[in-house]
């Protein structure tokens, strides 16, 4: 039986990486849950410790310092609002936790890490990138700072260093629930619904017309957290990293109407031909991620860099008087948490429905290697409007 540690361990992917974990008793014998939130719910193999990964290597190493483990899965992130900050924290919240296990002499007993990363390894948060994104894919160049380049290079030296194995993954748009936790897409898209049964019988799409009609692809945490514990023991995953989607493909224009009636509400007959007085529109990167293949798949001086449209700015709109007297009345009404509102990650939701290019990740690789993993993404966002129902963070809808 074996020891992980799993640093991120009440967010979104890291919580249910634990939940995993814990349920394989004949694999896993303890399991070492790291955050510095509050403690979470935690069956008895598993052990949660508060850590602060902003500090330093020597302060993580006093706080960890009785953890030793075979497998370490690395979950956590900090959102900060520019690139170079980006890369400074969660690099250094990577690379001094490593440092802190070579200090206490832990390295050498670990076998393998895990590192979740993103499909911002493609430069999805840029522009239009190369569809499918493959992991053979060159990386990009810089600036602007990716973060997960550095941690990868971090990673991959830590681990030639001791002789430890190496996973990453790219899952893409997270579906899942994090108790306490409102910075999630689901859970954004959740409350922007039912504050809209207050408003009217419509759910107007905050996109644009040509976003609706595009592709995007889901990571359920859960689909997520199985795979990891496949790649974590698999030995051909060794030292390889792999794209972690669903295996469906979604547009808006096939999953707004179910969102929609999820939720009593329909979309309208004319959507995209009414005024949009709360349009937004901004350029991203001077040159889209595709423009670096240009050459070579015979698209050179063809490919424009990538703008954001939104005909609603979920920000503003969130802010609104009507809104905010809708969302207390709703709270009030049926014991919400009042601050869910503006705990919602507006601007990340905006991004999703703003950005005017397909999102197409291969898995083929670890299909490859064995993995069958599969989740329909409707069915994922109806079993989290559920566990929100159920933690009342939304109102009970009736079905």
């Amino acid at each position: 039986m074996s020891t992980a540690i799993v640093t991120g361990a009440t967010g979104i992917l890291g919580r249910q990486i634990v939940k995993e974990l814990s349920q394989d008793t004949q694999t896993w014998k303890k399991i070492y849950a790291l955050s510095r939130s509050k403690k979470d719910e935690c069956p008895q193999n598993v052990e949660h410790t508060h850590l602060d990964l902003t500090g330093s290597a020597e302060d993580m190493a006093k706080e960890i310092s009785k953890i030793d483990a075979e497998y370490l899965f690395f979950a956590a992130y900090l959102e900060k609002g520019d690139a170079e900050e980006l890369d400074r924290v969660n690099g250094e919240m990577l690379e001094n936790f490593l440092k802190a296990l070579e200090i206490n002499k832990k390295a050498s007993s670990l076998k393998r890490i895990v590192l979740v990363c993103g499909l911002k390894q493609y430069g999805v948060h840029l522009g239009v990138p190369k569809a499918p994104m493959e992991e053979s894919d060159k990386w990009l160049p810089e600036p602007p700072k990716n973060f997960y380049y550095r941690q990868q290079r971090s990673l991959h030296a830590f681990c030639e260093k001791n002789g430890v194995e190496w996973t990453v993954t790219y899952p893409n748009d997270v579906l899942g629930v994090a108790k306490g936790n409102f910075m999630n897409f689901a859970t954004t898209v959740a409350l922007y619904a039912a504050i809209q049964t207050e408003l009217g019988d419509e759910l107007p799409f905050p996109g644009t017309e040509g976003v609706y009609k595009r592709f995007d692809m889901f990571t359920t945490s859960k689909l997520h957290a199985e795979f990891v514990h496949w790649a974590a023991l698999e030995p051909r995953a060794a030292n390889q990293a792999f794209n972690v989607v669903n295996g469906d493909i979604h547009s808006w224009q096939t999953l707004w109407p179910r969102i929609a009636q999820y939720f009593g509400l329909h979309v309208a007959s004319d959507e995209f031909s009414r005024p949009a007085p709360d349009h937004v529109e901004m350029q991203l990167n001077e040159r889209a991620p595709l423009d670096f293949f240009a050459k070579e798949i015979g698209l050179e001086g063809r490919v424009q860099p990538s703008k954001l449209q939104n005909r609603i700015d979920l920000n503003k709109w969130s802010q609104k008087p009507e809104v905010q007297d809708a969302w207390k009345k709703l709270a009030e009404r049926h014991s919400l948490d009042k601050d869910a509102i503006d705990k919602a990650t507006w601007e990340f939701a905006g991004f999703i429905f703003g950005r005017d290019y397909d999102i197409i990740a291969s898995i083929s690789k670890a299909r490859a290697m064995g993995w069958t993993g599969y989740e329909d993404s409707w069915e994922s966002f109806k079993g989290i409007f559920g566990d929100l129902e159920k933690e009342k963070v939304i109102p009970p809808q009736k079905k």
